[in-house]
């Protein structure tokens, strides 16, 4: 028996209910409601708050249990949420929200204005990575009465109402959470929000099961009776699962890229790239700029010159995507195209390292670095094997190093690496997903996706800034030009790809992508049918 049919065995066990994990009727014939999803989540988050981690399986499972102000369409327009409407000032200082009434927490404790104000103001701004850019432009922040929430800012912020999805300012119970250290009160186990699915058990290894919130405001959502996130952390085995109909969705790197082409032949699935117009996923190395040789540009724009980007999406990522030139995505708003190229060329690279004295040694090896393999799969084990091969031919000896998910976030928010490579999201706008990883204001310790790498350039700062603020798109878009193509030059970190993820989804599933937020959406209105 090879590996490949052991673990086709386990999953079917499991899937039998001999391992432990529920079964779930997907949807009995006739049932036009109700059924239960079966899906994956890989790898296990370490947390299902998504206030205080921000990691992709965090916010795919939290999405379902935390809800926002907001929800945002295809071309990232809002849409009520929490909020059933929402009034700008013709100053552009006052936001004032209206939400939906008899809206509860899963402990059935009503949500109110008071639980927007504090989760946005006081939780977020401490623990979010993003929030603090954002939220801290807010002067006051006030609620008038239950159902009313008005923030009054500093000044005017361009993408103020696109910084209200699940994922960036989700909102907790305040009257769990005020007074207590936020990351340790025992409630995180439970994760109360008010989604229409709630936590009913998480077994460690196994699965996480959510069901129905049974007082969800929306009339006849959710649809489903329940969703299985089950934790298969073997990559043959999640294709496998999805193949023969134990899950009936995956979505980032359930599916490892290589097996794409195979499973969309399959008569019984799906796929599509859509839903990640909001995140648009930009990857790239990252280095610990604080320590040589990465606080030298001349390191950092050998690596760009020292690997071949287009044979990386080719080869590792079958071409669902396109070759990054900078910090900010082609699909994300004020990108420039008009900026230094780093071609592939490690003859450009060996001059920059020897121009650094950096000279290789007798076994051709100019330095010896730690990396830390992002664990996110095969897909990334390939392509820092594609990495670590890239740089050695130009004397960088690159030490791969494996480690689990919360080993990595540990070590990447505490500044304990040298290098390793990353998948941040680009939320809409350069104010809310692209500056938090470049600005001296956000190099903050412990907190993960802030400015991790330690780059700070005052004029870049100033930049993002003047941006920010800009009220005149035109404005905005040339502050924008103009810090990216500083950026470039400087090669804060090494930008390689803007990735197009696979859903594959069973054909009777439906509703499952219907924003910009794709399957971090609530999955309150999926369906078989």
């Amino acid at each position: 028996m090879n590996r490949r049919e052991f673990t086709k065995l386990g999953l079917l066990a499991g899937a039998a209910g001999i391992g432990g994990i529920p079964l779930g009727i997907t949807r009995a014939v006739g049932q036009t409601r109700g059924g239960t999803l079966n899906t994956i989540i890989q790898p296990e988050p370490p947390i299902l708050v998504t206030a205080l981690n921000q990691q992709q399986p965090t916010l795919t499972l939290g999405g379902k249990i935390y809800e926002s102000l907001l929800r945002y369409d295809f071309d990232l327009k809002p849409l009520p949420g929490l909020a059933q409407s929402w009034e700008v000032s013709p100053d552009k200082l006052t936001y004032t929200f209206k939400l939906h009434p008899n809206i509860t927490f899963h402990d059935g404790a009503p949500l109110t204005s008071e639980d927007v104000v504090f989760s946005i103001m006081k939780v977020l701004i401490e623990n979010h990575a993003r929030a603090r850019n954002t939220f801290s432009r807010v002067e006051k922040a006030e609620a008038p009465d239950p159902l009313t929430v008005v923030f009054k800012l500093k000044a005017p912020f361009a993408p103020f109402l696109t910084a209200f999805d699940c994922t960036t300012a989700p909102i907790v119970p305040k009257h769990i959470y005020e007074g207590t250290d936020y990351r340790k009160n025992p409630a995180n186990a439970k994760a109360i929000g008010s989604g229409p699915f709630k936590l009913k058990e998480w077994v460690r290894g196994s699965h996480v099961h959510l069901v129905k919130h049974e007082g969800y405001y929306r009339p006849g959502e959710p649809v489903l009776d329940e969703i299985i996130y089950r934790v298969i952390p073997d990559s043959a085995s999640r294709s496998v699962a999805l193949e023969q109909g134990t899950v009936q969705l995956t979505q980032w790197t359930d599916v490892e890229l290589f097996e794409v082409p195979r499973l969309s032949k399959l008569p019984h699935l799906t796929m599509t790239t859509k839903g990640y117009e909001f995140f648009a996923p930009h990857t790239w190395l990252e280095f610990n700029t604080r320590i040589a040789p990465m606080n030298d540009k001349r390191f950092r724009q050998a690596v760009m010159y020292a690997i071949d980007r287009k044979a990386l999406l080719a080869r590792i990522y079958f071409g669902l995507g396109k070759v990054a030139t900078g910090p900010v995505s082609s699909k994300t708003k004020f990108y420039e195209k008009n900026v230094k190229a780093y071609d592939f060329s490690p003859e450009k690279a060996k001059a920059l390292l020897d121009e650094m004295g950096l000279k290789p040694g007798a076994d051709g090896k100019r330095v010896t670095i730690p990396y830390l393999v992002p664990p996110y799969g095969e897909t990334h084990q390939r392509t820092s094997e594609f990495i670590r091969q890239s740089l050695a031919r130009v004397g960088i000896d690159l030490q791969l190093q494996g480690i689990d998910v919360a080993g990595w976030a540990e070590k990447f928010s505490n500044w304990d690496f040298s290098m390793t490579a990353t998948t941040v999201y680009q939320f809409g706008d350069p104010a809310l997903g692209v500056s938090r990883s470049y600005v001296s204001s956000n190099i903050r310790k412990g907190i993960l996706f802030s400015n991790t790498c330690g780059y700070s350039n005052p004029e870049v700062d100033r930049l993002f800034e003047e941006a920010a603020v800009a009220t005149s798109d035109d404005k905005r878009q040339e502050f924008y030009s103009e810090v990216q193509k500083i950026m470039v030059e400087d090669v804060p970190v090494a930008w390689l790809l803007e990735i197009d993820y696979p859903n594959f989804m069973d054909k009777r599933l439906k509703n499952v992508v219907t924003t910009a937020i794709g399957v971090h959406d609530t999955f309150g209105t999926v369906s078989f049918g």
